[in-house]
């Protein structure tokens, strides 16, 4: 359960093991006080005294409701969660003799996910016999990351594993947010005049 996790990280009131604390409230100074006074302020308040920062010589405690200050720490969680850029690495196969087309035609998604923000993991895997090719991949591959350094840099040059010649590459710039695209707008019935 995730209130769990919270619930457990913090000491309440008796729970705290200090025998001196530091106040810190909305409408208190911070103030070093023995345990059993900073529990009997809390309960003449009616609020809770909840150890923030246990580490700290004296512990700090806060005056508070602790539901309220979960809810603080729950929605300042989420804030920093919605604040992350999630990087997508996508992969695009080649052969070590892919044709022009098949080329152009994954450079152009190459680009779009590099416009998006994501890393492209380009490989050419080679079966049977074809990894007496593994010049002409390495070929392909610097060809595909020079046709792509306007819109990415190169985090790793070809390098072979096994039966694949991997190069890695990521955009030059940080993308915006991924965004939903928009749903198509429906036609609209149109009149006919006679």
């Amino acid at each position: 359960m995730k209130n769990d996790n919270l619930k457990n990280q913090y000491r309440v009131n008796e729970q705290i093991r200090a025998n001196e604390v530091r106040i810190v409230g909305d409408d208190i100074e911070s103030v070093v006080m023995p345990l059993h006074k900073a529990l009997a302020l809390a309960e003449e308040k009616e609020l809770d005294l909840v150890e923030i920062s246990p580490s700290a010589n004296p512990p700090v405690c806060r005056l508070i409701e602790y539901s309220k200050f979960l809810y603080q720490m729950k929605k300042r969680q989420k804030e920093q969660k919605a604040k992350q850029v999630k990087i997508d690495v996508k992969e695009i196969r080649f052969g070590p003799q892919t044709d022009e087309h098949d080329y152009n035609f994954k450079l152009k998604h190459a680009i779009s996910f590099l416009q998006d923000g994501d890393k492209v993991k380009a490989y050419v895997f080679f079966k049977g016999r074809s990894i007496l090719f593994k010049e002409q991949g390495e070929i392909l591959l610097l060809r595909f990351a020079k046709d792509l350094e306007e819109y990415g840099k190169v985090d790793m040059m070809p390098v072979l594993e096994g039966k694949r010649m991997t190069i890695m590459i990521s955009a030059k710039k940080a993308a915006p947010a991924k965004k939903e695209k928009p749903a198509k707008p429906q036609p609209a019935a149109e009149a006919t005049e006679e």
